[in-house]
């Protein structure tokens, strides 16, 4: 598992009506301030602040279609030459990370391939490299090309 030390940042939060909700930079939305949604949100800043991901090539939560369902990914990195590169799938702290999220992420894979697949349960993730028709483990999470 890769550990995660998240970067400070001044998120905007506020209460409405006994809910928090959080701003989504890349959204330019209020969002109701889940746990899944902190991870997000926090995995997307480490990816900016920390591993200088250029924030013009990341998506998050757009709508993919596998087969007959429409599906959500979390976060995807584009390459330079706007390629799908990396998809996140994030989870909240209390989910494990195990097969059946693997699973998940590499149905995801089928309709949006990309090199690398990590998930993350906002205090580890783990992740991996497509090499042909195998995954390589990543004991660290790849520097954006």
């Amino acid at each position: 598992m890769i550990k995660i030390d998240y970067p400070s940042h001044s998120f905007r939060i506020k209460n409405e009506n006994s809910n928090e909700f959080i701003f989504d930079e890349f959204r330019k939305s209020w969002l109701r301030l889940t746990p899944e949604e902190w991870v997000r949100q926090n995995f997307i800043q480490y990816l900016v602040q920390v591993k200088k991901y250029p924030s013009s090539l990341i998506a998050v939560e757009k709508e993919i279609q596998l087969g007959e369902l429409k599906k959500r990914f979390d976060i995807l990195v584009y390459d330079q030459i706007h390629k799908p590169w990396m998809m996140v799938e994030c989870k909240e702290m209390n989910v494990e990370i195990d097969e059946k999220v693997l699973q998940q992420i590499l149905r995801y894979n089928i309709a949006v391939p990309v090199r690398y697949m990590i998930i993350t349960n906002g205090s580890y993730c783990v992740g991996y490299e497509k090499i042909e028709n195998r995954l390589e483990h990543l004991k660290y999470l790849p520097s954006f090309i």
